[in-house]
């Protein structure tokens, strides 16, 4: 009901950071001739950028599958060893912006570099001069509402969030993002809009939807869907087993697909249909959630039990339920 309000630039809306800094796209490539020499510049640094990141990442998994054997690198080895990798890349972001200050998607991505360090304050600094540059850049905006929700005042980042909307409502993350920030801070979110937390948690669980239309295969985004429904009163337990089944479908890994059949153990005991719970947690092989399972199976044989066997068994010591 509220979600025309939610996105129409007349109401502030209050959001909370989620998601990484969002980067300018890479232009097509041309000639050099085609495009201005400041342009061609920042091309490189984008190109520099995108090499270390690459190589980054092939450290990391590659240190990963090292540590299992018992030969990766010490955590602190390993970030140093990062850190140097992308001194020169912050060294050619520095140079470039001392030549062309008043390149706004120059100062958007080096902000989104610096937020990748953890450096969010002078992030903030990158991308507050990339809007003031750029007053149409709804990535400006994007990444200043995550900045302003994870740091707080909320209602900066519900302005921010709105303003990225209204500029291009067609690009998901900004739905996804404003979504997360609702369910994070439902409270917030319910006092600004005047509206219950139930109110906000299905407007959130709409804005989802939002960003599903426009970005159907994205896992990530089908899980908060689904976990929407953990808060959902009165509990929509069939919306929630079909929403986690979706999440199933997409699911990148096997780990991934494993942590959906925790899932809807979960969902599956709670509407009492505690034989189809115990085949999805049968389904759990991965070591990594065992932990979890051997805590939803006590829970299960909890609910099976009559209540007088539950009052007096004190061997299950079922610590609360939470998500998995």
């Amino acid at each position: 009901m509220l979600i025309a309000l939610l996105v129409c630039p007349g109401w502030v809306m209050a959001a909370a950071a989620t998601k990484p800094g969002e980067r300018p796209p890479a232009l097509p490539q041309f000639s050099t001739s085609t495009v201005s020499p400041a342009e061609a510049d920042f091309q490189r640094v984008m190109a520099l950028d995108d090499t270390a990141h690459e190589e980054i990442d092939k450290w990391i998994k590659d240190n990963g599958a090292f540590a299992k054997k018992g030969a990766g690198l010490a955590d602190a080895v390993l970030s140093l060893k990062i850190e140097q990798r992308l001194e020169p890349v912050k060294r050619a972001y520095e140079d470039f912006l001392q030549r062309h200050p008043r390149h706004a998607r120059g100062q958007l991505a080096f902000g989104s570099f610096l937020n990748d360090l953890g450096e969010e304050a002078d992030a903030r600094k990158r991308w507050e001069k990339a809007l003031e540059l750029d007053p149409t850049n709804p990535a400006a905006f994007n990444n200043l509402a995550n900045s302003y929700g994870q740091t707080g005042p909320v209602a900066k980042a519900f302005e921010l969030y709105s303003k990225a909307i209204e500029l291009n409502p067609r690009q998901a993350i900004y739905y996804h993002n404003l979504g997360s920030v609702i369910v994070l801070h439902r409270k917030e979110a319910a006092a600004h809009y005047r509206i219950t937390e139930q109110q906000a948690l299905r407007n959130a669980l709409e804005l989802y939807r939002l960003a599903e239309k426009f970005d159907p295969a994205n896992f990530q985004l089908a899980t908060d869907i689904a976990q929407v429904y953990y808060g959902i009163q009165p509990p929509a337990h069939e919306a929630a087993i079909t929403a986690w089944l979706r999440a199933q479908s997409l699911a990148r890994d096997d780990q991934e697909r494993e942590a959906t059949h925790l899932h809807l153990a979960r969902v599956k005991a709670a509407a009492g249909k505690l034989n189809e719970a115990r085949i999805h947690l049968n389904s759990v092989t991965n070591a990594a959630l065992s932990s979890v399972k051997s805590r939803l199976a006590r829970e299960l044989v909890d609910q099976a039990l009559p209540l007088s066997a539950k009052d007096d068994d004190r061997r299950l010591n079922l610590p609360p339920t939470q998500k998995p």
